[in-house]
């Protein structure tokens, strides 16, 4: 699985570049560096990648800002590395759209192991046909905009099935209230709330049982689709 996919490392720092580098590509992956998140940006415009590692702490511009960029034209797995282990940076991070944070001195070993995850993670639920998702038991007919639970058709609400499929097609990331929010409802107050969110989810949930378990509460931050690992 890991020839087939092309890592990029950002860090400003040559030695950790290196060193990441020499193991990931050790393991089977293709690496690709970039030393700014500037650059970073540049490469992922032109060429494919599968997951990016992005450093917090770069001079030029820091990782949470080049995240925020790369998340306005990429869904693209984002792990971020930092040497600081604080609770507010960790949320930040999955705030902006990172899907995991590993706090530095780390293990090349575990660092691969997170890449792995986050890979599984965005590719684990099979494509059934140019229109349709399936995993385990729940299937998805965007054509017919249907959604079937161990074979049985479930009866959603348009902005249900809105809420779902936009977790599902950003998978492993993890959305604040505020961004679903203004993604399904736009920024007219009146068409919700922040509690409108937390009460579609719900609902949702209800009906999907036992498939619920793929909608996971992250606290503190917001939502996200998770695929069994």
């Amino acid at each position: 699985m890991n020839k087939r996919h092309n890592i990029l490392i950002v860090d400003d720092e040559l030695d950790l570049r290196e060193l990441v580098t020499s193991y990931l590509r050790k393991e089977g992956f293709a690496v690709y560096t970039a030393e700014t998140g500037d650059e970073a940006i540049k490469r992922l415009e032109q060429e494919p990648m599968d997951l990016v590692v992005l450093d917090v702490m770069m001079d030029e511009m820091d990782g949470f800002t080049a995240c925020k960029e790369i998340r306005a034209f990429s869904q693209i797995p984002i792990i971020m590395l930092t040497a600081r282990g604080g609770e507010d940076d960790k949320v930040m991070g999955l705030q902006i759209g990172a899907d995991d944070y590993i706090v530095k001195p780390f293990s090349p070993r575990e660092l691969v192991a997170r890449i792995e995850v986050a890979l599984r993670r965005t590719q684990g639920i099979q494509q059934v046909d140019d229109t349709g998702y399936r995993f385990n038991e729940l299937r998805i007919q965007p054509s017919g905009r249907k959604v079937f639970v161990n074979g049985q058709e479930i009866s959603l609400t348009k902005k249900e099935y809105d809420l779902l499929v936009f977790l599902l097609e950003h998978r492993g990331r993890v959305f604040t209230r505020e961004h679903l929010h203004d993604r399904l409802w736009g920024m007219d107050t009146q068409q919700g709330t922040l509690r409108t969110v937390d009460t579609h989810i719900k609902t949702l949930r209800l009906k999907l049982k036992p498939a619920d378990r793929f909608i996971k509460t992250v606290w503190g931050v917001g939502y996200k689709f998770e695929v069994d690992s």
